[in-house]
């Protein structure tokens, strides 16, 4: 038996108990390194092969194969002689190392013991060890969210798996590719409800791209080389292997060199896009007059692309909350962030256009609104890479699923082609939208001494140059730091979107930080979201990550606070975070946690000092805590209500006002 996967189910357990195939005996020693070196053999690259002329009247009938090829300059030696058997748990790492794989967030267990153990013999990969396995895998994301590779995490069977299961479920909303391993029991009890036994492929199926259980050691080259090429190939997402014990332990020698099958995996994926569905795009954008671009997650890979489509046309462009910084924010061009706490003008560009240019975007609820009534004068154009999302939720006049960096080099390449012959000009709308920028700029108001949240991300972004590497936790400070922030280029934007995590800011900046060593990397988090997963205050300090923390802390579940002020006549719910026996002193005390980890830490707690304080925190070496008290009446504005449209925005008011 091969291996069971996320579509098949597990064999009963005299099956898997009779059908081992390896006649290597199973060894609890640990094996020496091989003073013969394997020869020198090349990272591989996938050569993509499929064939596909009948595959529309039988999927399962075409030939698909992924086979390696050699890429010359780059090689790997392994540790061990070509024929020498080594542990599962060796080969495993291996792997890893085989598909480019330098850092980790791993945390062990009885189950994953073998892993680690394997881990400390390879001198190609680093543990970035969390305090909890969430902190791991939201570590991980950040990691895949700022460079674009796959993030890898371990955990242990059981509770050390399921602790996985939010970051996972993250992965899969925001479509973020991610390998995420765990240990299982061995093969002989899984079933019988053993000591730390969850049947983790179970619990993740519906929150995973692809997930395997090895039953059988010499499938472990096959199963991560797919898990690679699933994650991070198509619409990227998170793949789970799941890895008995005693296979970890098993003896073997691995075959490196085999082809992938994935033909319905393969047949799926979506061609190059049509040259008259270009044309047909391109000719909707010469008859609009009030065409808008709304952009996503799914354009981070072409934002040259994008802003050559931009240069060539003139269409403002509206950005989702996973599309910041696909367009630079600060161009005149630029509409912000649309939706539920977007900019007004974002809003009023999509519910007057005639053309929306939907790219890479999922149309979620959080953007559309009532959908009956989003962009209801216009014609929709949706590319997007899953065939799945394309009239899920609005129907488009004009639907592609393609990669979006494709479309759009074919899109500019029919452009540049007619250029002058389309004669695009769409200043009057400009201009039209220049008059809503004036009208209804974003802004705060100010409680006296008190410091303005959104004036925080201000001073940040004027002090950093708009170049830093943000990530957040869940709430408003997460919508304050999405509007005010002036992000210039992609995955300098972290977040959790289509979950909303809270605790995920603090490990997804310990991810980016070990991807990206010179980069300013800070997290901006709400006092409610940091305390989620506060424990990784150590792992910044023992890996020394420059990681800057600006908390914005207002002793209050902010955001359920706003929704309670203006939907529940301000009753109050069990928000208010602080300690209720003594509401004058800011509990609990946030600088506390630094210094017990051994980090700087301030507090600020007026508008005047606030500069110095965050330029000292920059300025400092390592990381560092900026307590910043703020006030807890603010208000995320503009809101449209849930379910709402354009002409329900709030724009007025906060928590001093009853309604």
């Amino acid at each position: 038996m091969a291996a069971a996967t996320a579509n098949s189910a597990l064999p009963k357990l005299s099956t898997l108990t009779s059908s081992f195939k390896s006649s290597i005996p199973i060894s609890k020693s640990s094996l020496p390194f091989s003073t013969t070196p394997q020869k020198p053999t090349p990272y591989r690259s996938f050569d993509v092969s499929c064939s596909l002329s009948h595959a529309s009247s039988n999927p399962r009938s075409a030939a698909a194969s992924v086979t390696p090829k050699t890429a010359p300059p780059h090689y790997f030696i392994s540790r061990y002689a070509d024929v020498e058997p080594r542990k599962g748990a060796d080969i495993l790492v291996e792997a890893l190392e085989r598909e480019g794989v330098k850092d980790v967030f791993a945390y062990p267990g009885g189950a994953s013991m073998e892993i680690h153990q394997a881990l400390t013999r390879s001198k190609i990969i680093r543990n970035v060890l969390p305090r909890h396995e969430q902190g791991g895998v939201f570590a991980a994301e950040g990691y895949a969210r700022s460079s674009g590779i796959p993030g890898v995490c371990i955990a242990t069977s059981g509770p050390g798996a399921t602790n996985l299961v939010s970051g996972l479920a993250d992965a899969m909303l925001d479509s973020i590719p991610l390998v995420a391993i765990t240990g299982q029991v061995p093969r002989r009890m899984i079933g019988t409800d053993a000591f730390q036994e969850t049947p983790i492929v179970e619990v993740t199926r519906s929150i995973t791209k692809h997930n395997y259980l090895v039953l059988d050691v010499d499938d472990i080259p096959r199963i991560v080389s797919e898990a690679f090429f699933l994650a991070s190939s198509g619409r990227p997402g998170p793949v789970l292997i799941d890895v008995p014990k005693d296979i970890q332990q098993q003896l073997a020698v691995p075959k490196w060199n085999h082809s992938l099958r994935l033909p319905g995996y393969l047949s799926r994926l979506p061609k190059a896009p049509g040259e008259a569905h270009l044309e047909q795009i391109v000719r909707l954008v010469s008859e609009s007059k009030k065409p808008v671009l709304y952009v996503g997650g799914g354009c981070l890979n072409s934002s040259e692309e994008l802003k050559r489509f931009v240069e060539l046309t003139g269409i403002p462009v509206a950005s989702t909350l996973m599309g910041l910084g696909a367009f630079p924010i600060s161009d005149e061009l630029s509409l912000q962030m649309l939706g539920m706490h977007g900019t007004v003008y974002a809003n009023y560009a999509v519910d007057k256009s005639d053309l929306l240019l939907a790219f890479g975007v999922r149309f979620d609820d959080r953007v559309t609104g009532k959908l009956e009534a989003f962009a209801s004068r216009a014609k929709i154009v949706h590319i997007d890479i899953d065939s799945a999302e394309i009239g899920k939720n609005k129907q488009p006049h004009v639907s592609v699923c393609s990669d979006v960096k494709l479309a759009l080099q074919g899109i500019n390449k029919i452009l540049e082609t007619k250029g002058a012959k389309l004669n695009l000009d769409y200043s009057e709308w400009r201009q039209e939208l220049n008059e809503q920028k004036l009208k209804f700029p974003l802004s705060y108001k100010t409680f006296g001494e008190a410091i303005p949240p959104q004036y925080a991300i201000q001073v940040l972004d004027e002090l950093t140059g708009g170049n830093a590497i943000i990530s957040t936790g869940v709430g408003q400070h997460q919508m304050w730091a999405a509007q005010f922030y002036k992000y210039k280029k992609p995955r300098q934007w972290l977040t959790s979107g289509g979950l909303g995590a809270m605790g995920f800011g603090l490990p997804a900046a310990i991810g980016a930080a070990v991807a990206n060593p010179e980069a300013v990397v800070v997290d901006i988090d709400g006092d409610g979201s940091f305390i989620m997963n506060v424990q990784e205050l150590a792992t910044i300090r023992v890996e020394n990550l420059p990681v800057k923390i600006l908390l914005l802390n207002n002793q209050h579940l902010g955001m359920v606070v706003q929704w309670e002020d203006r939907f529940y006549k301000a009753n109050r719910a069990h928000t208010y975070l602080g300690d209720p026996s003594n509401e004058s002193e800011i509990f609990p005390n946030m600088l506390k946690f630094a210094e017990a980890c051994g980090i700087p830490a301030a507090r600020v707690t007026k508008k005047e000092d606030l500069k110095a304080a965050m330029q000292k925190m920059l300025d400092t070496p390592g990381p560092y805590l900026l307590d910043v008290i703020v006030p807890h009446q603010e208000h995320v504005l503009p809101m449209i209500p849930s379910g709402g449209a354009f002409k329900d925005v709030i724009t007025e008011g906060d928590g001093r006002t009853q309604y």
